[in-house]
């Protein structure tokens, strides 16, 4: 009996050593977790970030590669601290809570920020403005927003367009894409197209003639990059690299490449505030 219990009581210490060296282990793993993966990143080291791939010039796929304002920048303020980036497509309607269930690090694709979003995602410093465009049929009679009581009108779903035609009581079609949209002005299927005024440009331009701009109004708020609620590191290391791009004229630069000639409003700042904005021709004297 005496020599069982000794047997057990080792038997026991034994267990209770290997728990210990057990915990220490995974304690020190879970250090090294933290420090590899500070942003607490899928993948240490790579921002997936979710976007579009067609809208041009804000996001879009071009010869197989994510491209546009949106996405070139984001990779500009990943590289000052230390990111990469790997896009993905998706669409705009699901992205923000693709977002916050952590299936994409960060949403970029020119997302308003609005009160009804931050309950979903949390937002970084705005990088961009906005305007609204009205996009319509070639030949239509329609000139402005206040003409679309009763028509026919088309929007991304999930959108601020979508929002301000629901707040307006147009009865909006939705889409789930931008292609889909331009689609519905080619075929008539649609009398107007509210749409980011620099992607209807751009889906205008590229019509042959059978897209119009009507008109324009600025959007009430900036955009900004997206990120799952409450990952306060990896936004205030987004907010840092921001004013960075900012501060070297990087940012002035894309504007430049992206919207060439688009005025910037009076009253908006990029990034935190806290930086100088070069002009385009300073930025590009700079380089």
């Amino acid at each position: 009996m005496r020599i069982r219990t000794a047997l057990t009581r080792v038997a026991a210490l034994g267990a209770a050593a290997v728990l210990a060296a057990t915990a220490l282990t995974a304690c020190g793993g879970a250090a090294d977790d933290a420090a590899d993966n500070p942003y607490g990143l899928r993948q240490p080291g790579v921002i997936r970030a979710g976007t579009l791939t067609d809208a041009p010039p804000n996001v879009f796929l071009k010869d197989g590669e994510f491209t546009g304002f949106d996405n070139d920048l984001l990779r500009a303020v990943a590289g000052k601290v230390g990111l990469k980036v790997e896009f993905v497509g998706t669409d705009f309607s699901a992205l923000l809570a693709q977002v916050n269930n952590r299936k994409f690090d960060v949403g970029s694709s020119s997302i308003t920020v609005t009160e009804a979003r931050k309950k979903t995602v949390d937002f970084g410093n705005g990088y961009d403005f906005g305007y609204f465009g009205l996009d319509v049929p070639a030949g239509s009679a329609i000139t402005g927003f206040d003409q679309l009581a009763g028509k026919r009108v088309v929007v991304v779903q999930g959108t601020v367009q979508d929002d301000f035609a629901t707040k307006e009581k147009l009865n909006p079609v939705r889409v789930p894409d931008y292609n889909g949209a331009v689609n519905q002005l080619k075929a008539g299927t649609a009398d107007a197209w509210i749409a980011p005024a620099e992607i209807g440009d751009k889906s205008a331009a590229d019509s042959s003639g059978k897209i119009k701009v009507a008109a324009k109004q600025l959007s009430p708020a900036p955009t900004a990059y997206a990120v799952a609620k409450g990952n306060d590191r990896l936004r205030e290391a987004l907010d840092k690299g921001l004013d960075q791009v900012i501060a070297d004229g990087t940012w002035s630069r894309l504007q430049e490449r992206y919207y060439p000639g688009r005025p910037i409003p009076a009253d908006f700042t990029p990034g935190s505030g806290s930086v100088a904005v070069p002009s385009p021709s300073a930025a590009s004297a700079n380089r």
